[in-house]
């Protein structure tokens, strides 16, 4: 068996073109979206996913704002600008780059986005509201993996899935939208006994440890789709995933790339969420 690669690249320019055409629309009624990202400290890997997202909203006719602070700011501040920022009729969308200097307290500094502007869902409000299926804007990363299964027809309802990580940000949103589409359901974690032993059964595999190559080809289903999350940097400074992407492919049915396969696809669900804010501003206008 030789997997079908699912394709986040091709997938995440039909969806951009998709945004590019209601940024357009909005944009003639008045309403250009608007999205502001809001970093503090010196990651320099944050600031390389920041600038990609700006350059995102550009090529998609999205206004974009950034507003950075210093590793010495103070978490009061932060939360002064992005209060401020909730009350710009400008900016549709609010995004705070993670991870935030270690004194700040993340869950505080998220709390106080406006949850209308919560495009990357992350506000305890979208999240908690994942349970009953009614988040206003569910996180990028799980809501682009499900665009990924839709687009290449991965049936979900009745199929096992096995959600390998438990990060509020991928694995736990990632569960609650998998059970909500009528999947069995089953979480793994570092402490998890016989991980093969649950791997081995999933039907749907999502994999988003931050450990490279932790899933092989005897962990792996015969025909399951795998979705790797999982984006590491290794020695040699290429890009690897969670799972060993050359054996696996021979064994699974459907696998995604690292990199080209959720990555693409979770800029453009933020993309996405932004107009979407847009369009519901303009509703209420």
């Amino acid at each position: 068996m030789n997997a079908k690669i699912m394709d986040g690249s091709a997938l995440a320019r039909e969806l951009r073109a998709d945004c590019k055409i209601r940024a357009a629309g909005l944009t003639e009624k008045g309403m250009q979206p608007g999205l502001a990202v809001v970093i503090a400290g010196d990651n320099p890997a944050s600031r390389i996913y920041v600038r990609n997202k700006a350059k995102a909203c550009s090529d998609t006719g999205i206004y974009s704002e950034i507003h950075e602070f210093s590793e010495n700011a103070s978490q009061d501040e932060v939360i002064e600008r992005i209060q401020e920022l909730n009350r710009n009729s400008r900016i549709h969308g609010i995004l705070v780059q993670l991870p935030l200097p270690r004194r700040f307290e993340s869950d505080k500094v998220i709390a106080s986005v406006a949850v209308e502007k919560d495009v990357d869902g992350f506000h305890l409000y979208n999240v908690g509201s994942l349970v009953t299926g009614n988040a206003i804007f569910p996180p990028c990363t799980p809501h682009g993996v499900i665009k990924i299964l839709e687009k290449y027809s991965v049936p979900i309802e009745g199929q096992h899935a096995v959600v390998v990580g438990r990060s509020n940000i991928v694995g736990k949103p990632m569960a609650l939208m998998l059970l909500q589409r009528g999947a069995t359901v089953t979480i793994c974690t570092s402490k998890t006994r016989d991980l093969a032993e649950h791997t081995h059964r999933a039907d749907i595999l999502v994999v988003a440890t931050g450990k490279p190559h932790m899933i092989t080809a005897s962990m792996v289903k015969d025909g399951a789709a795998v979705i790797d999350v999982g984006i590491n940097r290794m020695p040699d400074g290429k890009l690897a995933g969670d799972v060993e992407f050359e054996s696996v492919k021979e064994k699974a049915g459907y696998i995604t790339p690292v990199p080209g396969g959720v990555g693409p696809v979770t800029i453009a669900m933020l993309l996405y969420n932004t107009i979407e804010a847009a369009e519901r501003a303009y509703a209420r206008a």
